[in-house]
């Protein structure tokens, strides 16, 4: 593995090469976006491959607004997929998930700690060989380059520091832990090199783009190649670029139905959050990107979907829905598809393109290739799962006694995000007549949500208790199969795949 000549002094070629926080090239977006760049080389008959991942960049809520040449450059040139997912909406996990092609409960990342598997000792020795990037490297020939927030505990002295490279990579600049823009430190091939706060030089989305952009010029031209661009944006610090601060000073966060209400008829964690516009009125002055969430000017009440704060732990639309766009040779311009995806495709989708069998694959996911390619009388899933493990201590906050034991992440007035029984699994089903998601919690009333998006896209009435039982039954026998299932048994026939009986609902 050898050091990539870096441009030393800012950018190169004379002028600054900045990229907008959230509008490069290709884009995936996940917690975001997915984004998957097919270049056929030259030199080669296997594909080259580009993904470019953004953190938490928001579907439902509007995220994909502001990025017209994002969606010019690959949607209008390519395909959108409008019903993308991801099995976790927590950060780690969900990386986890696209590295490995798999459901969190088979890779084991729960949450965004060492002690939740996030780049802990022991998924660097399970997981991190069984990588797409790792089999692209190491059996199909490709050259592997890396730039970015890895998992948010990358970087750890306890698993190995900035020194340990992931296998699988022929070039590595990853971000120490978790999401920054100035003052932070790379592994740049397994060497730590810090930053500072001057722009030019240490503005983290721009360095991300000049040390691509480097790779391109010095790559080899006798393999083909992959490349994934993990920026931090729009990921909270939320530091935008100087030329950008002020871009979007009057835009405001939606309101939605779901918008500053009580969760009256969901789980107790939603049940218990205070409505934020008690005592106050909400004039916010900007919208904080991707999140669901709008912060007062005074930070002193937060105002959102649920009336949750900031954070990406939930089962509902605006947490696990993601967009995605893709463009490459072969894909017709101009297209959106409403299969059902997941972030778990992605390595099956990107080892298909380079040729791989993915029968000698343990992952759970699927490729979408055949649905880029256009292909006729295609079968394909009506369901993915989603599952979470809450994070917390069966013990009761001092600070929030009124509130019951376990509660965590909380935020001024008591507002909390997660607690350790926060935990859940949902199956989200959709097909030709059916679109409704079935979720079941791992706490003591054992609850139940339902919902049939068609009628109810803003998951505001939970039907647990009028959908037909006969319907009800099936989705809690199709949970918890999906929940102990294991590559192939992961893409098994749903309740309503072709030529499956279609239940009833009432709602």
């Amino acid at each position: 593995m050898r050091l990539l000549p870096l441009a030393s002094g800012g950018p190169r070629r004379g002028s600054p090469r900045h990229l907008p926080s959230c509008s490069p090239a290709l884009l995936l977006l996940l917690c975001g976006c997915l984004g998957v760049s097919r270049v056929a080389a030259a030199d080669s008959r296997r594909p080259n491959v580009v993904l470019l991942l953004a953190d938490d960049q928001d579907e439902v809520l509007g995220g994909m607004t502001p990025l017209k040449k994002t969606k010019a450059l690959i949607g209008e040139m390519g395909m959108t997929f409008s019903s993308a997912y991801v099995p976790s909406a927590l950060c780690c996990p969900s990386r986890a998930s696209i590295l490995t092609g798999k459901y969190p409960h088979n890779h084991h990342v729960v949450n965004n700690t060492l002690e939740g598997n996030c780049s802990s000792k022991s998924w660097q020795k399970i997981e991190e060989p069984n990588t797409f990037p790792a089999i692209l490297r190491s059996v199909c020939g490709y050259q592997t380059f890396f730039a970015g927030k890895y998992l948010n505990e990358y970087g750890a002295p306890d698993a190995g520091g900035l020194a340990h490279v992931p296998l699988g990579w022929s070039y590595w600049y990853a971000l120490e832990k978790n999401s920054k823009y100035y003052n932070y430190t790379l592994s740049i091939n397994g060497k730590a090199r810090k930053h500072g706060e001057n722009y030019s030089v240490d503005y983290l989305t721009d360095v991300l783009a000049n040390v691509s952009l480097d790779f391109l010029d010095y790559k080899s031209n006798s393999e083909p190649f992959f490349m994934m661009i993990s920026t931090p944006a729009p990921h909270s610090p939320w530091t935008a670029a100087p030329q950008y601060q002020n871009t979007f000073q009057n835009v405001f966060a939606p309101r939605n139905k779901n918008f500053n209400i009580h969760g009256t008829n969901k789980h107790w964690l939603i049940r218990q959050l205070l409505l934020a516009q008690s005592g106050w009125s909400p004039k916010q002055s900007v919208s904080r990107g991707p999140h669901h969430a709008v912060i007062s000017e005074k930070n002193q009440r937060v105002a959102s979907q649920f009336s949750l704060p900031i954070d990406k732990r939930q089962l509902y639309e605006f947490d696990i829905k993601v967009p995605l766009l893709v463009r490459g040779p072969g894909i017709k311009p101009n297209q959106t598809t409403k299969m059902l995806v997941a972030n778990i495709d992605l390595g099956p989708t990107i080892l298909d393109i380079a040729g791989y069998n993915l029968n000698k694959t343990q992952m759970d996911g699927m490729s979408f290739l055949p649905i880029l390619k256009g292909a006729s009388n295609l079968t394909w899933r009506s369901d993915v799962l989603v599952e979470y493990q809450g994070e917390g201590r069966n013990v009761t906050d001092p600070t929030c006694p009124s509130l019951s034991p376990g509660v965590s992440q909380c935020f001024p007035d008591c507002v909390c995000e997660d607690a350790y029984n926060n935990t859940y699994a949902c199956v989200r089903t959709m097909s030709h007549l059916w679109n409704l998601q079935y979720c079941e919690f791992d706490d003591q009333e054992v609850f139940v949500e339902v919902y049939n998006l068609t009628a109810d896209p803003h998951q505001i009435n939970n039907i647990a208790k009028s959908i037909d039982p006969e319907l009800l039954g099936k989705m809690n026998y199709r949970l918890m199969m999906l929940q102990s299932c294991s590559g192939p048994t992961c893409r098994t026939p749903g309740v309503f795949d072709p030529g499956r009986e279609e239940g009833r609902m009432r709602s």
